[in-house]
């Protein structure tokens, strides 16, 4: 059961209410008010934006899955839509898809297509999944594309964990290296500084110098290099959604060593994966590459396969519009070259797609023996100058007082 928030109007007095109700959906809860005596104007999902046409509340990669296996399952069976809809929803353990899940049955019985349900849920059905079953709606093969779906997921989600797991340990690497650094400065530092304090005509090394002024202003402006920091960390983030910053943010992913190759064959894969799926779902060439480019997440290469398409619609075959392109690898173009001679580019884009999985995976593996070795050297320079800042004014008193 889900808890709704509505808004209704008494039919003898006229008078508005506002409340909670528990119902299995929107068309359950609208029933229980009618029955009350309640006109319904208004029935919100308990916790879901007003007018923001998504559910709160996470949705993971592996419950979308289930979805589309279990759905494909008992469509293949010979249930009709709604029943199976029904079916998956009780199977369902996450109250946000359940409420999506109600939303779509309730969109399906008012005449709907799936694909247009579907579509009123951005934040969870991304734009290939739309176009993927309303191709499967066209061509009548709605429980092959779901499957379809369900594989390209599988892959996608698999490929992204693995290049996150690579960044992860560098990442946590450098975080505990600052937090050593830190430490150093506040405690270790400041002890120096009260040895030689305490000994007349002494004086520090101008290099403990440095770094302890740095220590004092950390001790003594911490809040203040909070505040920087953190504004720094927003403002970059904001300015990385915007139209430049996401135009720098792209390019560098497929210009800095060591992750750029990495990146290209990412979205290489990527964009033969997803290509692959439509062109096998029936869906026709411009609407794939549409598609595709918007799935891609990488303004440059979108506006490749965007320029690709025009060139297309003017008569060009995909693998020439994609020729000398420097957003794409030299394969991609001559693999599709291949299946359009031989009719067969479902499967060239699929074996394109397996293809640069695997590199990717190798780069993975390169990229971590390369950082590893790296990581140790930063490690032992930092290490190195924090040991020179104590060790050099201690070895300064000790010749001072041999020379005594």
């Amino acid at each position: 059961m889900l808890t709704y928030v509505y808004t209704a109007r008494e039919s003898t007095s006229g008078k508005r209410i506002s409340a909670e109700i528990e119902a299995e959906d929107e068309r359950a809860a609208a029933k229980i008010l009618m029955e009350r005596g309640l006109a319904p104007l208004d029935i919100t999902l308990k916790g879901e934006r007003k007018g923001a046409g998504a559910i709160l509340g996470r949705i993971s990669t592996k419950q979308k899955v289930i979805f589309s296996r279990q759905l494909s399952t008992l469509i293949n069976a010979g249930l009709p839509l709604v029943q199976s809809l029904e079916h998956v929803r009780g199977q369902t353990g996450n109250k946000s898809l359940q409420a999506v899940i109600g939303k779509l049955i309730t969109d399906v019985e008012a005449g709907s297509a799936l694909s247009d349900a579907l579509a009123r849920h951005p934040k969870v059905f991304d734009i290939v999944y739309v176009s993927l079953i309303a191709a499967g709606e066209t061509s009548g093969t709605l429980d092959r594309s779901l499957e379809r779906l369900a594989n390209q997921q599988e892959k996608d989600a698999e490929i992204i964990s693995k290049v996150r797991g690579a960044m992860v340990y560098p990442f946590i690497v450098i975080l505990v290296m600052i937090g050593v650094v830190t430490f150093m400065l506040v405690t270790v530092l400041p002890q120096v500084q009260s040895l030689y304090n305490s000994i007349p005509g002494a004086s520090l090394p101008i290099f403990t110098r440095m770094l302890l002024a740095v220590s004092s202003f950390i001790r003594d402006f911490w809040w203040l290099v909070l505040i920087i920091l953190g504004a720094g960390a927003f403002l970059t983030t904001r300015w990385a959604r915007t139209g430049p910053g996401k135009q720098v943010i792209d390019r560098l992913k497929m210009k800095m060593w060591p992750i750029g190759p990495l990146f290209k064959k990412l979205y290489m894969a990527r964009f033969a994966r997803t290509a692959s799926t439509l062109v096998g779902s029936g869906v026709p060439m411009l609407k794939m590459l549409s598609t595709t480019s918007s799935a891609i997440n990488n303004v440059h290469v979108s506006k490749s396969i965007n320029d690709a398409a025009e060139k297309v619609k003017g008569g060009k075959a995909l693998s020439d519009a994609l020729a000398g392109d420097p957003n794409f690898l030299e394969l991609v173009p001559n693999m599709i070259r291949i299946g359009e001679q031989s009719g067969s580019l479902q499967d060239m884009l699929s074996k394109v797609a397996d293809y640069y999985e695997k590199e990717v995976d190798n780069q993975i593996k390169s990229i971590s023996t390369l950082v590893e070795p790296i990581l140790m050297i930063c490690i032992g320079i930092v290490a190195l100058i924090i040991v020179a800042a104590v060790l050099l004014p201690i070895y300064s008193l000790a010749g001072k007082n041999l020379i005594r």
